[in-house]
């Protein structure tokens, strides 16, 4: 029963169909939201084995461990659920530049929503993805 959850000290993530489950991951100094990833079963068990924040990539369907190629790894300090334990919150210290955009921006969240069009907040790349991922 869902209303169990609620109150359960047992971790029970709960995956979709696809058999991913959300993470929204925030600076663990300063709160800022860096990013929105997905996680499988094993990503999910590779971040809590090593501490480091692993995720699936759905553009690429495979598993990959933030930072492997552009060395601004998460270290994950704290993880947190919601309430029916579909959602999951990394709370994380930033190394490398703190770029965890793969824009090479800090956060993801660099264009805000004004009169039906984007702009950006000003938020530069702290690196050249280009000569990161040789696209």
């Amino acid at each position: 029963m869902a209303a169990d959850l609620d109150e359960t000290l047992e971790f029970q993530p709960r995956f979709d169909a696809q058999g991913l489950i959300t993470a929204v991951v925030t600076d663990i100094g300063d709160g800022t939201l860096l990013m929105v990833a997905q996680m499988t079963a094993e990503a999910l068990r590779l971040t809590l084995a090593t501490g480091q924040a692993h995720f699936w990539s759905r553009s690429r369907q495979a598993l990959w461990r933030k930072g492997e190629k552009s060395g601004e790894f998460l270290s994950v300090q704290e993880i947190l659920t919601d309430c029916d334990q579909d959602v999951l919150q990394l709370k994380v210290e930033p190394h490398g530049r703190g770029a965890a955009c793969h824009t090479g921006r800090r956060t993801c969240f660099y264009r805000r929503v004004k009169d039906g069009r984007l702009e950006f907040t000003g938020a530069t790349p702290l690196f050249d993805p280009a000569k990161i991922y040789k696209r």
